[in-house]
């Protein structure tokens, strides 16, 4: 039984870092508007095609020591990273809940969010193309599989976008298009309770990380820092310790 999970670990291991091989070619094309089936795989520097045994995730970046074997130009770090937090990701959901439909719903919202995370670090922007059909997706997903009312999930929808929708509104600019989608599309699919939660941990950690660049010099004042990666945490935390957190803060106030 012990050698079954271990196998089962190392297995869900492995499909974790072949879906972060695709979330890379989503993170590299979405922004360029280019297709993410064809062409295959080319280096972004020479534009040789990349063969199979040189696009085995994480294996091949440690063999061909971070270089493209045709230009020997450097491999992004963000390649092997996305493909590392994609395979701990399923490692850990499914720690959580086993290979149930909760399992495969979550793994499908956390990896939306990965790709997000890297495209709106490197670019400063938050597709269209993932967030406005994630908001369908979430209240079909969340009310028929996660026993979540249908109410709660049109909430997490109302929560998660117009509270950015408003801060849009009275920063005049403050607050980009693509994190009020975000923030809806979130709040689809864990409800209102849990979007709450995921807004606050976003805001703290995201404040805590600008003062920190502030005072390092490495922003300015004027400088945005993009609030994706920050809602995509908050959701990581509201999956994983929502219900502990919630009940926590309610005992200690009530």
């Amino acid at each position: 039984m012990i050698y079954l999970d271990y196998a089962i670990f190392i297995y869900l291991f492995i499909i974790g870092n072949i879906v972060g091989s695709f979330c890379n070619v989503c993170i590299y094309r979405l922004p360029r508007q280019e297709s993410i089936i064809f062409p295959g795989s080319h280096c972004p520097h020479c534009q040789t095609p990349i063969y199979w045994y040189d696009n085995i995730p994480l294996l091949s970046f440690l063999l061909l020591r971070g270089k493209c074997r045709t230009c020997s130009q450097p491999i992004s770090w963000h390649y092997p990273l996305v493909e590392f937090v994609s395979g701990v990701n399923f490692l850990t959901f499914y720690w959580l809940f086993s290979l149930s439909t909760p399992f495969f719903i979550y793994i499908f919202l956390t990896t939306a969010l990965i790709i997000i995370t890297f495209i709106d670090l490197e670019h400063k922007i938050i597709p269209d193309i993932i967030t406005l059909p994630g908001i369908p997706l979430g209240i079909l997903f969340s009310t028929l599989f996660l026993q979540q009312s249908l109410w709660h999930s049109l909430m997490g929808i109302l929560l998660g976008g117009g509270i950015f929708y408003l801060v849009a509104l009275l920063s005049r600019g403050g607050m980009g298009g693509g994190d009020i989608k975000l923030g809806a599309m979130i709040g689809a699919f864990i409800g209102w309770r849990y979007i709450l939660l995921t807004i606050f941990v976003a805001v703290f950690s995201g404040s805590i990380i600008s003062i920190a660049l502030l005072i390092a010099g490495k922003k300015g004042r004027k400088d945005m820092v993009p609030f994706g990666p920050f809602l995509a945490l908050g959701t990581f935390v509201s999956i994983l310790w929502g219900e502990t957190i919630i009940h926590w803060y309610l005992a200690w106030h009530y």
